[in-house]
């Protein structure tokens, strides 16, 4: 991707630890007795009676994930799907090229994902292909590159649908003579820290390692997206243009078109821009099948890690394969549902891990079976292992139960449902049809896919498991230890030592190219006012605010109970006390345990998730409007009523000192943390923003501390209820009323935070923690602004960090990343809390880059607006992006969730969205100017570098700024036998 780039095996490691002690919801039990009770008692029976309800008809639900559509082809072969879409006037294009890293040869790794990057540099008549659609109001304008496709996304006004035909059309038919030797090199730079980026994360060599051992050197799916750094450095300009030639033509790619558009209106256009780009060559399929082990296999590797990983690994079938939805659903059951036998077992029943996953991750050709496993700290290594392999064992010799099978099923549509909220990105409707028609020659391959999954039986489950896991396994192990691996060196072909890539003959020119036609760009039609939807509001019996904003476009809601509380509470507590305690709500209550409380979410097609900010700790329900009344009484139950049992709280504290350890190890998280301190001394914000405390404050709380932190932060009179969705006030306030409407608020007076309380100024310093054998440093830095966010027009200076670095386009990438080609990314924000704001910034660079990129760093900021005013481009751009992005920015319910509970909790008016647009329209580039002159100035800033300092260090001494060294925590993981 152009944005973000982590291995899907280094995302799933990182994500263990972070599910393993996701912030949940806390709960304190009523002062009185309540009908709760009675209710959470029944939630269960509820859950099942819902369940079986659902189940005696699959079918019906499978129904309700559809998304029809027309297709055409035009004479060129450019397939075309339109699905019309008229909730909101935006229409996604989605554009998929039928080519991956999977049809690289050897020597020219990596080529996919650079051209995705190269198709972002402008094309004949496109100088740059994000300024327009920045300033057309698109959203969700990336792309990426996987084994089998490379694609592109954006999310437009419908009057700006010409503008994205024309663009996509240029860069299809006519991107080659934008395609220079200056512009390869800096994103063959851009892509280069991208990898670095990607291997200076725990685990992140992870995925040489898997790929290394489960293929043979040749099988196109061996080396990775992101390639070597050989292969990069050896493409030349003629291998490049070569490479978009021989597979970008139209033939090889599908365009899909979803939302306030239909088939009859797009058609002129596709043909109008698209209809005159000759066909490319044809592309020749690839040979790339599961791979079966001749033995099993064992390999160990050392890594700057916290934790012991274990990983049982496979691979299986293609996409395509009548096994791929059987096998989905078992992995789901093994280890992918919250209550996955693994979790059972491992987690929650022996205590042997603080993590567990398992897995299909599943391309067009064959597919990555995974199961995995974070071992406890002092858990002796034997001994995990023995359990992590009986647990699949069993699973293999007795299959799934019913039970299993249809939680598995329900919580995938209920997924697949809400899904359809969103018509363009990268899971959008639009991406849905496309990877069906490019992959299977049928958009609608989604449905039977689910239909294939809503009949299944734990027979045909057991079947394809015990097909594909009974092959020999490759268990590959990342232990705590030195890093010996050299990511720099990884991810090629595999044969380097014995065929090294080729060197390219730099004296060659490029071939001329013939001219392109000049072509210019249609003009986007005006922008309609937003439409945002009513908002009801009620009060329950007990003072609980309730707001409702109706939306019907899918048969789903997310309701969210918001507590004035957030990590900026343990300034009256022990930090770490309100993210442990959050933690603790969903693993067990008064009346059910965390086994059942998962199994009852998975049966009801609902999802509890917890949630904390600075300012607010918050408990969040997506369920189907179908099965509202058990799964409120669910939610209800988690909230009210946790039990803290000390068992389960020393279960779920050693989760969370993991995933202390796991932030603490990685580059961007230990910065973060040292960043917030550093500015903001001792006020609550200094608060690690993770909620994740220190060590020993973590080791600290017990039981007794988290129901008396529940009782004092998480009750009636600190609560707020928002639900956007499809439900009726008349619908909902009585089951809100049954459920929290008799929860009253105990006798002591509320807490209050004291985060209002000025900031003592900083002292401007660059605080470098070191972090040996780090390719890349990460630099963050800020300072506090002297507003809340509840400071009113404030809009001038969001503005003008959008010019700065508050985007793609902004300054500081421009220079960093795309000019320089220092960096994958750089960006800063104006955050808006209750209390006093901060500006930071965040650049991640090559090592030997560091002081060079702090000192650009501030030469940037110190020229913006005085000696680089702010151009009239800019301020367009900038100006009319906000204003036409607005209709895209409400899409879902989260999103439409999100935007009115801010409004609530900054003070803001309901019409805040819908004014918004008048407001933008009245500022003006003085108003711009002046805010970038009062907030954005690098004096005051404070620099945290995580890097290595024996690199890093002579860099900083000459930029004039104090520095403070201090040592990465060391990793905390055991290495028991």
């Amino acid at each position: 991707m152009r944005l973000a780039y982590r291995s899907s095996a280094t995302a799933l490691a990182t994500a263990l630890l972070v599910s393993a002690c996701a912030t949940t919801n806390a709960s304190s039990p009523p002062a009185t007795a309540t009908d709760t009770r009675a209710a959470a008692r029944d939630v269960v029976s509820a859950a099942d009676g819902a369940m079986a309800k659902a189940a005696a008809s699959p079918a019906a639900l499978v129904s309700r994930v559809d998304i029809p559509y027309e297709k055409f082809v035009l004479a060129n072969g450019l397939t075309t799907i339109v699905h019309t879409d008229r909730k909101a006037p935006i229409v996604g294009v989605t554009l998929y090229f039928h080519v991956g890293s999977k049809n690289e040869p050897r020597g020219k790794t990596g080529f996919a994902h650079l051209y995705e990057h190269l198709f972002f540099g402008g094309s004949a008549n496109v100088p740059d292909f994000d300024v327009p659609l920045d300033a057309a109001g698109s959203t969700s304008s990336n792309g990426s590159t996987s084994y089998d496709r490379t694609n592109y996304v954006e999310t437009v006004p419908t009057g700006a649908l010409p503008l994205a035909m024309f663009l996509e059309s240029d860069r299809m038919g006519h991107l080659l003579p934008a395609v220079t030797q200056d512009k390869l090199d800096k994103q063959r730079g851009v892509v280069q820290n991208e990898k670095r980026q990607g291997d200076n994360q725990p685990y992140g060599l992870f995925q040489y390692a898997l790929n290394d051992g489960l293929l043979p050197v040749g099988h196109p799916y061996r080396h990775t997206t992101i390639g070597s750094m050989a292969d990069l450095d050896a493409a030349s300009l003629t291998d490049v243009r070569a490479w978009f030639t021989d597979h970008y033509g139209p033939n090889n790619a599908v365009l899909v078109l979803t939302g306030d558009i239909d088939a009859a209106t797009a058609r002129p256009l596709v043909e109008k821009w698209f209809g005159q780009i000759p066909r490319g060559p044809d592309v020749a399929p690839v040979t790339a099948g599961p791979v079966t082990l001749p033995a099993p296999l064992y390999r160990e590797i050392a890594d700057q890690v916290p934790l012991t990983y274990l990983t049982r690994n496979w691979t299986g079938p293609g996409l395509n394969d009548a096994d791929a939805p059987a096998l989905e659903v078992g992995m789901d059951i093994l280890g992918g549902l919250a209550s996955s036998r693994l979790d059972n077992e491992l987690v929650r029943g022996q205590q042997l891990a603080v993590g567990v996953s398992a897995s299909a991750q599943v391309e067009e050709d064959m597919s990555f079976l995974g199961m995995a496993m974070q071992v406890k700290p002092g858990v002796d290594r034997a001994r995990a292992n023995a359990a992590f392999d009986k647990v699949l064992a069993d699973f293999l010799r007795d299959g799934p139960t019913e039970d299993e099978v249809r939680r598995s099923v329900m919580s995938t549509l209920s997924e697949e449902i809400g899904g359809l909220e969103r018509v363009g990105s990268f899971d959008g409707k639009g991406a849905t049809l496309a990877e069906g028609q490019a992959y299977s020659n049928d958009p609608a391959k989604y449905k039977r896919d689910l239909a294939a999954m809503a009949v299944l039986t734990p027979a045909q489950i057991k079947a394809a498991m015990n097909k594909w896991l009974s092959r020999p396994v490759y268990a590959l192990d990342i232990v705590p230890g030195e890093r010996t691996m050299d990511g720099a060196k990884l991810g090629g072909w595999g044969d380097e030592d014995k065929t090294p890539a080729p060197k390219p003959d730099a004296k060659q020119p490029a071939p001329a190219l013939p001219p392109a036609p000049k072509i210019s760009a249609p003009q986007v039609a005006p922008v309609g006012a937003l439409a945002f939807p009513a908002i009801e509001r009620a009060t329950l019996s007990n003072g609980i605010p309730v707001i409702l904003a109706r939306r019907t476009a899918v048969p789903k809601l997310v309701l969210t109970v918001d507590f004035d509380a957030g990590y900026a509470a343990d300034a009256l507590d022990t930090p770490g006390t309100q993210g442990l305690m959050l933690s603790m709500l969903d693993q067990g209550t008064e009346h059910l345990d965390a086994t059942q409380i998962a199994e009852a979410q998975e049966r009801l097609g609902a999802s509890i998730s917890i949630d904390g900010s600075l300012d607010t700790s918050s408990a969040t329900l997506s369920a189907l409007t179908a099965n509202l009344s058990p799964s409120v009484d669910l939610l209800a139950d988690v909230v009210r009523h946790p039990a803290f049992a000390p068992a389960e709280v020393e279960r779920v504290k050693v989760q969370a000192e993991a995933a202390l350890a796991q932030a603490q190890s990685t580059p961007a998280g230990l910065a973060r943390r040292a960043l917030g301190s550093a500015l903001y001394g001792s006020h609550p914000y200094a608060q690690p923003s993770d909620g994740l405390g220190q060590t020993a404050s973590l080791a600290a709380l017990t039981p007794a501390a988290l129901k008396a932190a529940h009782d004092k932060w998480l009750r009636p009179d600190l609560a707020r209820i928002t639900v956007v969705g499809d439900v009726t006030m008349d619908e909902l306030k009585p089951l809100l009323e049954r459920a929290f409407g008799t929860w009253q608020a105990p006798a002591t007076p509320a807490p209050v935070k004291p985060v209002t309380a000025p900031v003592a100024p900083g002292q401007p310093r660059i605080v470098l923690i070191d972090r040996p054998h780090s390719p890349q440093s990460v630099i963050v830095a800020g300072r506090v602004l002297p507003l809340t966010g509840r400071t009113p027009d404030t809009e001038a200076l969001q503005l003008a960090n959008e010019v700065l670095g508050g985007g793609f386009l902004s300054r500081l990438n421009k220079d960093l990343r795309e000019e320089k080609g220092w960096s994958y990314g750089v960006y800063s924000r104006v955050s808006q809390s209750v209390g006093p704001s901060a500006f930071t910034l965040s650049a991640p660079v090559q090592s030997d880059k560091t002081g060079a990129a702090i000192k650009a760093i501030i030469a940037d900021m110190g020229a913006y607006p005085t000696t680089s005013a702010i151009t009239a481009e800019e301020f367009q751009r900038v100006t009319d992006g906000a204003i036409r992005q607005l209709p895209n920015l409400f899409e879902t319910n989260a999103q439409m969730a999100g935007a009115i509970r801010q409004n609530d909790r900054l003070g803001r008016p309901e019409d805040y969205y819908v004014s918004l647009a008048a407001k933008y329209r009245g500022i003006g580039e003085p108003a711009v100017a002046t805010a970038a002159s009062q907030y954005l100035r690098p004096k005051g800033l404070v620099f945290v570098v995580v890097g290595d300092r024996k690199i890093v260090e002579p860099q900083l001494k000459g930029l004039g700024l104090p520095i403070e060294i201090q040592q990465a925590p060391a990793a905390t993981g055991d290495e028991s036998e």
